[in-house]
């Protein structure tokens, strides 16, 4: 063999060619989708938990709560967009003792009264409403004449004041909530107190009342002679019901803040104080009521206007006394805005 051959045989390759390396599959390996599906299932039971949290609360302590018949008899105005509640704060001593009487300077007067009277105002779209109906407003009473409309509850409870704010405004309320003395003060005390900025001392020796001017942590007694008292305001009742729409507004803040739902000890405190304190109409039931909340959530976080009801002349002398005349104009301008479902009140108040 030649020596070139040689070499040529020496350096040729055996055999068949080698493959070429095979391109590496298109296809992405499955367990990112997996772990991204996992995941997502992982947030959804997550969020469940805590929506179960949030109402599984309420909805255990939903059965304990007090009812009342409060739909009024006769001819109703008709259903209007959105929803009305009546919220009625009463002069009731019930379950108090004469020494709790004492502390929190109710009395013991054996007759029922309204000392607090608003409309929570829920338009289809649009802000929220927190109004405010002086309880002196004098206005016609369905089979009583011409009174002060607190008078209403005393006369009839809690159907004949709903029938009464029915009549004058010729709203459809759609829902009713009241609260007594002794309710409003196991409410703020279960939420740790309520803030309240006073800008002037008070002292008001009928509602026990003694506070500095500025900014405070009130609790429930002290709470309570705030929103009540009026003889020491120089707005008297307007004055008052200012007052009671800010602690309202900050009530509801509070009980809906992280630091009372993040705790489960302080959430089921306040829904259990919350269940034994109010009184809602037989008509209203759990969607109703979860709707209240939602509307009170738009108060506590000042997606609602806080008004009240267009006054005309806030001390008319009438034969009930120094009353509340609202302005006719103004007012059925108002409630006409609400029949209609208008979500900007402030223009007309």
């Amino acid at each position: 063999m030649r020596t070139g051959e040689y070499r040529a045989s020496r350096t040729a390759p055996s055999g068949p060619p080698p493959r070429a390396p095979e391109p590496r599959s298109a296809v992405p390996s499955r367990t990112p989708r997996r772990r991204g599906r996992r995941g997502a299932r992982v947030l959804v039971l997550i969020l469940a938990l805590v929506l179960v949290y949030l109402l599984g609360i309420p909805l255990a302590t939903w059965p304990f709560m007090p009812r009342t018949d409060a739909a009024p008899t006769g001819q109703r105005p008709p259903d209007s967009p959105g929803f009305v509640y009546v919220l009625a704060g009463s002069d009731s001593r019930e379950g108090m003792s004469t020494d709790e009487q004492n502390k929190l300077g109710t009395g013991n007067d054996a007759g029922r009264r309204t000392d607090t009277i608003m409309l929570l105002y829920v338009p289809p779209s649009g802000r929220a409403a927190l109004i405010s109906v002086p309880r002196d407003s004098y206005v016609a009473i369905p089979g009583h004449g011409k009174n002060k409309i607190n008078a209403a509850y005393s006369f009839g409870g809690a159907p004949l004041l709903v029938q009464t704010i029915e009549q004058n405004t010729g709203l459809h309320v759609d829902g009713y909530v009241e609260v007594g003395f002794g309710g409003f003060v196991n409410v703020v005390d279960a939420v740790g107190g309520i803030e309240m900025c006073p800008p002037t001392a008070i002292k008001d020796r009928d509602s026990n009342l003694d506070i500095p001017a500025g900014c405070q942590q009130m609790d429930g007694t002290t709470a309570l002679g705030y929103v009540r008292m009026r003889k020491a305001d120089p707005e008297g009742d307007l004055g008052r019901a200012k007052r009671q729409r800010e602690m309202v507004s900050a009530l509801a803040k509070k009980m809906l803040s992280p630091a009372t739902v993040a705790l489960p000890w302080r959430w089921w405190g306040v829904n259990s104080s919350t269940s034994k304190a109010l009184t809602i109409g037989d008509d209203t039931g759990p969607a109703g009521f979860f709707g209240l909340g939602a509307a009170a959530l738009k108060v506590g976080t000042g997606q609602a206007d806080t008004l009240s009801v267009p006054v005309g002349n806030a001390n008319a002398n009438t034969p009930a006394g120094s009353s509340v005349l609202w302005d006719a104009a103004r007012s059925k301008a108002f409630f006409e805005a609400m029949k209609r479902g208008e979500g900007d009140l402030k223009q007309y108040a």
